[in-house]
């Protein structure tokens, strides 16, 4: 057996279940769950209707690389969302969503024969990042999320020797569960370490379309080249078309940036099997190539955090966050005993902040918050807000 696998943590749900199994809910109220972030608005039919043109690729053995009409539509979507050039060739590949690929890409890039093998990342963060990097044989670095600055991460106050060590960055920009979206000054420091120390840089980008801003969220490959960079130089960018299309069923997205750490990535997962089915890829151009049904959906989004927020901010601490689909809520007391209270009273599941980061320098980052999923319809997130603020307001008394 991997030894390695013993050094893997529970997942935050797995570790919610434990602490949740011996409440009973309120059977008065119906249950609402805002603890798993999977999109609930409905998948657009002209997605549906593409996936059921494509089935005759069922007798078809697809190339990992993806057809070239599905590398064209992203790099086409890039070039109308960022303004970049991204070459279809050698830039671009299909992944079976964003989350095996940032699993993956550490396997690819680490080199576990190196005792200081490190990877950088976030606190808060998505538990993928530390899963790859432990299983690649790496040793992590937390960098938490400061709330005087907007939940920004301090890349600023990592040592020049994690620094030295770090073969791979992870960066999650709209954040999750903050949703901070990251400016480009902080992409100018990060580019230039990597530059320094070598590192891949790895952006989770997959929450890139829900935003509430006018200006739309700045990407990693976008800052590259408003900074002047060619070639993306150790810079790999995911996304995905779960949130973007409510599709997470789908398993579609890709990754674009560094041609030579693509040609590499390409090798890995040829071994590995990712190939992505020609259904999937058929369905995928289609969403790729339609705007319209993401500009509805965001708009979704927008009215009802609108409605849900202010309900909220009178009795916690919270704003409406840059982007993304959360609200990362300030809680009185434990976080967890809050989520455990809620649930038993009020029959709302939310995801106590505490279990979504570790204890780095001191402190645990996500402790006294709560990541709050608003992926449901309107009418149900806002039922969800009115009885997490009458308990909030119940521990007030």
């Amino acid at each position: 057996m991997n030894p390695l696998l013993s050094r893997l943590h529970p997942y935050p749900f797995e570790r919610l279940r434990v602490l949740t199994k011996d409440i009973t809910p309120n059977p008065a109220y119906k249950p609402i769950s805002l603890g798993i972030g999977e999109p609930k608005h409905a998948t657009p039919q002209l997605i549906k209707d593409a996936l059921v043109e494509g089935l005759s690729g069922l007798a078809v053995y697809p190339a990992t690389a993806g057809d070239l009409a599905l590398r064209e539509a992203m790099v086409n979507w890039m070039q109308r969302r960022y303004g970049i050039e991204v070459d279809a060739a050698t830039e671009v590949l299909p992944v079976n969503g964003s989350r095996e690929a940032l699993f993956a890409l550490a396997q690819t890039v680490i080199d576990p024969t190196k005792s200081n093998a490190t990877v950088v990342c976030p606190n808060p963060f998505y538990q993928i990042y530390e899963g790859a990097a432990l299983l690649a044989g790496a040793r992590t670095h937390y960098v938490n999320s400061d709330p005087a600055r907007n939940f920004a991460s301090d890349w600023a106050g990592v040592p020049e020797e994690v620094w030295a060590g770090t073969q791979l960055l992870y960066v999650c920009s709209p954040g999750n569960p903050t949703g901070a979206v990251m400016p480009l000054e902080e992409w100018k420091m990060l580019f230039e370490l990597s530059d320094r120390f070598g590192f891949v840089i790895a952006s989770d980008e997959c929450y890139s379309e829900i935003y509430f801003r006018e200006e739309a969220p700045l990407g990693s490959l976008e800052a590259a080249v408003k900074l002047g960079r060619t070639g993306y130089r150790n810079l790999i960018a995911f996304t995905s078309l779960s949130k973007r299309s409510n599709v997470p069923g789908l398993r579609s997205g890709f990754v674009a940036g560094d041609a030579t750490l693509i040609k590499q990535f390409l090798l890995y997962r040829t071994y590995h099997g990712s190939a992505m089915g020609p259904m999937v890829q058929h369905a995928s151009i289609t969403a790729w190539n339609d705007e319209a049904h993401v500009v509805e959906n965001r708009e979704k989004y927008r009215r009802k955090f609108a409605q849900v927020t202010p309900v909220l901010s009178e009795v916690l601490d919270v704003a409406l966050p840059d982007a993304g689909f959360y609200l990362w809520a300030g809680v009185p007391g434990d976080d967890v005993a809050f989520a455990q209270g809620l649930l038993a009273q009020y029959n709302v599941a939310v995801l106590p902040g505490s279990l979504l980061a570790r204890e780095a320098h001191g402190i645990n980052p996500g402790a006294g918050r709560v990541r709050l999923a608003l992926v449901a319809e309107v009418d149900e997130c806002l039922e969800a807000a009115q009885r997490l603020a009458a308990f909030a307001r119940s521990l007030a008394l």
